[in-house]
């Protein structure tokens, strides 16, 4: 259809998905060369608490790097078309998680000169932590750009359906729902109103939800104008 619209981030979106994933692949980057460190430092049973801090501190760092990741992702989304790259993308944060612990949990239960109890301790704890980065890392429910377009057609048919069709919606630079009046409760007497279609709150707020306030208020007027126009007089 010639009205369907195609999301597409804005470039501001994109200039703070970028700056996400930097600081994503910093903190990746900390929690690796802290791995490299324990691995050549503090596999030895008189290091034991050592160890155990470090694995928590990258467990931390890799947490922290799959969740500024995963909002890049939603301000600046990948397409479906492209499986690989859309996979490696969204599940990125799981595949770095693992990989922050996968060769110290090798080598402390390989290292010869580790007891029994402190590979018992250290390498339990490191096989956990290496779960949790892993599992938090993964995206349930990875965003799209085709996910998004449907979404945004979908919002805009609503606003059609409630007799609004120029699709000029309001929102706040605090908000998080778009609204159809500019002098809805929730933003009126609000200083930093911005307006423009629905499609435009998605690519430079990433809003995606309309404002209950306004669709009962939308839904009444409708009804009004409907019951107007059956019966005029």
């Amino acid at each position: 259809m010639s009205d369907q619209k195609v999301f597409e981030a804005s470039p501001e979106s994109k200039g703070k998905a970028k700056q996400l994933r930097l600081f994503a692949m910093l903190a990746w980057i900390i929690a690796i060369a802290g791995q490299i460190f324990a691995i050549f430092k503090l596999i030895h049973n008189e290091t034991l608490v050592w160890l155990i801090v470090v694995i928590v501190a990258i467990l931390a760092l890799s947490i922290t790097g799959s969740m500024l990741w995963k909002k890049a992702n939603r301000l600046d989304p990948a397409s479906e078309k492209d499986k690989t790259r859309f996979f490696v993308q969204n599940q990125l944060g799981a595949i770095m998680g693992v990989l922050a612990f996968l060769p110290l949990v090798i080598l402390i239960f390989m290292n010869k000169d580790v007891d029994g109890k402190t590979k018992g301790i250290a390498g339990g704890i490191a096989v956990v932590a290496m779960l949790i980065a892993g599992i938090s890392g993964v995206d349930f429910n990875p965003p799209s750009i085709e996910q998004y377009t449907k979404e945004i057609n979908e919002q805009t048919t609503t606003l059609k359906d409630l007799n609004f069709d120029n699709d000029n919606v309001y929102w706040t630079s605090a908000g998080n729902k778009y609204h159809i009046f500019e002098d809805c409760q929730h933003i009126k007497g609000r200083e930093s109103i911005s307006n423009g279609t629905v499609k435009e709150s998605w690519e430079q707020k990433g809003i995606s939800e309309l404002c209950k306030t306004c669709e009962k208020r939308a839904i009444k007027n409708k009804g009004t104008s409907e019951a107007i126009s059956i019966d005029p007089s």
